[in-house]
């Protein structure tokens, strides 16, 4: 059976009323997995529940202790500790994977705010606990050595492997290697981090819903500017800018509907699974005015809609062989993104002249296209949805299938264009450039595009507001 998804978007103020929240973090490893349940036990760092490590793993953080060659059992045991905390399931927290990678964990250097959710049990400072039992204790290949912490000050001598010998005093040891831990950070203090309830936490009372305005919008997208503006998009490809109201001001929403910030109905191709599916805006777009639209258009209706089709001998498919699908041939209809500015620097309007083509793939089938786009917050790179076509079961495997850009999302950088040669050789579907750290630098088969793989229809997507490293998808899946 066929799955299609009609969205009509109500927009509404939710007012959240007695929610405690949560601890901002999640489990997440240092290498910016998910944590797992190991298939065998871990011998070396014997962590509850899901980790971050596997048997390989364990055994390499067992050989990294035994060459340390540590004499002392106290500091021995120590250290132990602190190499294991790779394994806990919030290392990407520990080792601070965002402000860069260091060799060793955050060590509490504090006791713990009494209101935290995060708790490692022991109030004391571990920090202070691993300067006094191994400040005069050799440790070969130390992994305090301050070149090694990225937050580390200048060493007394950087030759010698006691602490005393790498570090003035405890304090300066403290502060390079130590923290705290709240409700928004995480510290190591001997043992696995785990998630306490430190104070009652009573059930949300309601929720209120504030009708601000009617309106069938398939997209919204807040203003890069951070004011209360926001744009607004119509599945037949027309987009308004929109002033939202204050809370319970009793406002509606600031929409001229015979006003739109831009039109671009004359070459959306729209029904029931096409249209314009998704905006993006340049981080720069207050300087530069670069907005982005993701939509499909019909070749047999609109001049320009044409490029290579999805269902090729790259990925073992034949047009010709496919059939129909909803009455149409495969791959007339296509998925387009392109760019365009806005007009002058108020940004009131744009022009509905295209800029550049970025984007261009013929559909096999007429459903499941996805078509969201997105500007990654830490990296500024385009991020597309791309859904697996549609027919039942994905029968040609397009989503798993290494060479389709179908089932997938997307990463482009699209401040760098590429050469001609450039687009040749890597078989480009348009005009941008693949960021050199994309999946694809580890597995040479897979096209260069691809980010993430095994989609069925990844309908909305979106980064978490303060943690750039986690991403939630959507998938609608099949019935």
């Amino acid at each position: 059976m066929e799955d299609s998804v009609a969205v009509t978007i109500l927009i509404l103020f939710f007012h959240f009323l007695l929610l405690n929240y949560p601890s901002s973090s999640l489990p997440l490893c240092s290498d910016s997995r998910a944590p797992h349940i190991p298939k065998r036990p871990l011998v070396f760092c014997p962590y509850n529940g899901s980790v971050c490590c596997d048997s390989a793993k364990d055994l390499q953080l067992w050989k990294q202790f035994h060459d340390m060659n540590i004499s002392d059992p106290g500091c021995a045991t120590l250290v132990k500790s602190t190499l294991c905390a790779r394994c806990d399931k919030f290392s990407a927290q520990l080792f601070k994977v965002e402000s860069g990678p260091q060799a060793v964990p955050v060590l509490c250097s504090s006791p713990l705010l009494l209101n935290s959710s995060l708790s490692n049990k022991a109030p004391s400072s571990f920090c202070s606990t691993v300067w006094d039992a191994c400040q005069n204790v050799s440790i070969l290949s130390s992994p305090f050595v301050p070149s090694l912490q990225v937050r580390g000050g200048a060493p007394v001598d950087s030759s010698p492997s006691k602490l005393n010998e790498l570090w003035q005093s405890k304090s300066v040891f403290c502060d390079a290697f130590g923290g705290s831990s709240d409700n928004k950070s995480i510290c190591f203090n001997g043992e696995q981090v785990s998630l306490e309830k430190t104070e009652t936490v009573l059930p949300p009372m309601g929720m209120c819903l504030e009708k601000i305005g009617n309106g069938s919008y398939l997209n919204m997208v807040a203003h890069p500017d951070g004011s209360n503006s926001a744009f607004f998009s119509d599945q037949s490809g027309k987009i308004w800018l929109a002033t939202i109201p204050e809370q319970s001001s009793g406002a509606t929403l600031g929409l001229d509907m015979s006003k739109p910030f831009m039109d671009l109905s004359d070459r959306v191709f729209s029904d029931s699974s096409f249209g314009m599916m998704g905006m993006a805006f340049h981080p720069n777009f207050a300087h530069n005015g670069r907005l982005f639209a993701s939509f499909n258009c019909d070749k047999l209706k609109t001049p320009g809609c044409s490029g290579r089709c999805a269902c090729n001998t790259d990925v073992d498919c034949d047009p010709a062989k496919i059939g129909s699908s909803n009455a149409a041939q495969p791959c007339r209809y296509h998925k387009v993104i392109a760019e365009f500015t806005a007009n002058g620097t108020s940004g009131y309007s744009a022009s509905p002249v295209e800029v550049r083509r970025v984007f261009t793939l013929g559909l096999p089938f007429a459903f499941n296209h996805a078509g969201q786009i997105l500007f990654g917050p830490a990296d500024g790179y385009l991020y597309v949805m791309m859904g697996d076509g549609g027919k039942g079961g994905d029968p040609y495997y397009f989503s798993q299938n290494k060479k389709s850009l179908l089932g997938k999302i997307l990463r482009l950088d699209i401040d760098n264009l590429p050469s001609a040669d450039e687009i040749s050789d890597l078989g480009l579907w348009g005009n941008y450039s693949v960021p050199q750290d994309n999946p694809s630098s580890e597995d040479k088969y897979l096209q260069p595009e691809i980010w993430a793989l095994g989609l069925r229809n990844p309908w909305r997507c979106s980064f978490d507001s303060e943690r750039s490293l986690y991403f939630v998808c959507a998938d609608t899946g099949q019935v």
